[in-house]
């Protein structure tokens, strides 16, 4: 006799959506984030003020110390009163 055997059912995570229709994901440590993208700046609180602006936004910081923006897309487009890019 046969019997067949169900696989056990996949645990259920809420995945929460933002208004623009994006998954929410969980929250990172902006202020750890952003002091290792900081940490060779030659203008440390200048560098955190905006980097901690931009993750609290795009809860996304590129890695390293410049560069890598391809990662955070919503990061990278970021851009001041002025035109220029605001995150560093």
């Amino acid at each position: 006799m046969h019997t067949a055997q169900s696989e056990p059912a996949a645990a259920a995570v809420p995945v929460h959506v933002t208004a623009a229709g994006q998954p929410n994901t969980p929250h990172i440590d902006c202020g750890a984030a952003c002091a290792g993208r900081c940490k060779v700046a030659s203008r440390q609180k200048i560098c955190m003020r905006a980097c901690k602006t931009c993750c609290g936004r795009c809860n996304c910081v590129p890695p390293g110390t410049s560069g890598h923006k391809e990662v955070c897309p919503c990061y990278a487009n970021m851009t001041t009163h002025g035109g220029k890019p605001k995150c560093p």
